[in-house]
């Protein structure tokens, strides 16, 4: 029997930036996608509005990803994830409050070293295939990751300590045949939510201008190239950025 390979995403929002995006190209690659999210009706929400625009295959699920049942009696393995979650967290530095800095650490330690844990014991019980991989995970970052500026002292925090894990994670890991790659997200991504803020702010040409924003599509084109790549030529890390980003 063929085996399927699976993409699991930790954190898909509304269905409408990087982890929905993510989702619907690789399961028009022929993956079963197992959806993860905080939100438990957002995230069957997500489900269904990804399933209904004819990307089959995905399944909103619980962190012990390993047990869960599929539908049809395919064999199927994991073979590439996403830890896609954040804690949008910004202010001055005397205003973050103490529950600010546990909803970072929370999103992006706890529940990123939690992801990770299972995600590679899952990757360790993979053979080694055709390009010389047991498995995939990738880590969506942010620019906040390389410098901090006047209101990110807690989401620097949290993305500097989610760099540190994944660039740890390559190091240990990649011994074993599993690719950890990191992707630092120089810019704002065109989602509903971005849309909401811009048009706020007189940006009449935020949806129309792909010069001066991300699209999830186009992040979720990255996330399959580090997929694919061979064990002889591996990338850790990547930035992306719209053409005429000034940050």
């Amino acid at each position: 029997m063929a085996i399927r390979p699976v993409l699991v995403v930790a954190g898909v929002g509304n269905a409408t930036g990087t982890g929905a995006a993510t989702a619907r190209l690789f399961a028009k690659a022929g993956y079963r996608v197992a959806l993860i999210a905080r939100n438990a009706d957002r995230l069957k929400k997500a489900a269904e509005e990804i399933n209904n625009s004819g990307r089959r295959g995905l399944h909103p699920c619980h962190l012990q990803i390993k047990s869960y049942r599929w539908p049809s009696q395919q064999k199927a393995e994991i073979r590439v994830a996403l830890y896609n979650v954040g804690a949008g967290v910004w202010g001055k530095f005397l205003d973050i409050s103490e529950e600010d800095i546990q909803s970072v650490v929370d999103a992006n330690i706890t529940a990123a070293f939690a992801f990770a844990r299972q995600i590679i014991l899952a990757f360790k019980e993979n053979e080694v295939d055709e390009l010389g991989r047991r498995g995939t995970l990738l880590f969506t970052g942010a620019t906040a990751g390389l410098r901090g500026n006047v209101t990110t002292s807690a989401f620097s925090a949290g993305k500097f300590a989610l760099r540190a894990l994944s660039q740890s994670l390559n190091k240990e890991f990649g011994k074993e045949n599993i690719h950890v790659a990191h992707a630092i997200i120089d810019g704002v991504i065109l989602t509903d939510l971005s849309l909401t803020r811009a048009a706020g702010q007189g940006l009449s040409d935020f949806q129309q201008n792909a010069d001066i924003r991300l699209n999830p599509e186009s992040i979720a084109k990255s996330y399959m190239y580090l997929a694919n790549q061979d064990r002889s030529a591996w990338t850790w890390e990547l930035d992306l950025r719209p053409a005429h980003e000034k940050w």
